[in-house]
């Protein structure tokens, strides 16, 4: 399974999932860029295969636009775009704040909608490929996860509509759905849980390169779960 010369455009590309599968991809022979809203940060990633592109608002259609633009200049046409950013709130619907689902919905669906259509003009018109990040949580809400568990099924039913929408062009669309993913936060935030049970960044990272692959033409529309052993 090799990526030799593609380009993949990484949103969210800072966090520690983004940082992975960067990795993964690179390491595949592929070309990544990074995008996300922080400041890019001093990672020790190869300046002629890498670009990291900071200060991105991928909920405005026009920076978004600007960014893909930029992209696709410098690295070339665009093979595929790995939709994670993201982020997470829990808060039962009593005690929380309406606002919060405004929130999710702009940072986890919007971001995934504008930066694929921004993305569509520079995608190779025949085995482009788009994966997003959605979530387990999104098939069944538990306490407190309503707002966070209603934005990552928008997210899985704009897989699912997008899917169908590109799949006469050979561009392929699905969604990977972690469970818990084993991170420096998440430990500070559950330190009693038996973190060997959650899964590893690198890999969910895995797991998008198949899909980014050759190897995966025949998977469109699909929402797959990567749940280690939760």
């Amino acid at each position: 399974m090799r990526l030799d010369e593609k380009v993949v455009v990484v949103t969210g590309g800072f966090g520690q999932l983004g940082q992975a599968t960067a990795r993964v991809v690179l390491g595949l022979g592929a070309k990544v860029a990074m995008l996300d809203a922080a400041p890019p940060p001093a990672l020790e990633f190869d300046a002629t295969r890498c670009m990291m592109v900071g200060g991105v608002d991928l909920s405005d259609p026009g920076q978004a636009a600007a960014a893909m633009e930029r992209v696709a200049s410098t690295l070339g046409p665009v093979h595929g775009l790995v939709n994670i950013a993201g982020t997470f709130r829990w808060e039962t619907v009593a005690d929380g704040d309406p606002a919060t689902w405004d929130f999710l919905y702009k940072v986890n669906v919007r971001t995934a909608l504008v930066a694929s259509k921004a993305v569509l003009p520079h995608l190779a018109s025949s085995g482009g490929r788009i994966i997003s990040i959605g979530a387990g949580a999104a098939n069944r809400a538990g306490l407190g996860m309503g707002a966070y568990a209603a934005s990552k099924a928008g997210v899985a039913r704009l897989t699912e509509s997008l899917a169908e929408e590109l799949k006469d062009k050979g561009i392929t669309v699905n969604a990977v759905l972690p469970s818990i993913i084993d991170t420096p936060q998440n430990r500070k935030d559950m330190p009693d849980a038996d973190f060997s049970r959650w899964v590893k960044a690198e890999d969910i990272g895995q797991v998008i390169a198949f899909l980014l692959s050759d190897l995966s033409q025949a998977v469109t529309g699909a929402l797959i779960p990567v749940s280690g052993r939760v």
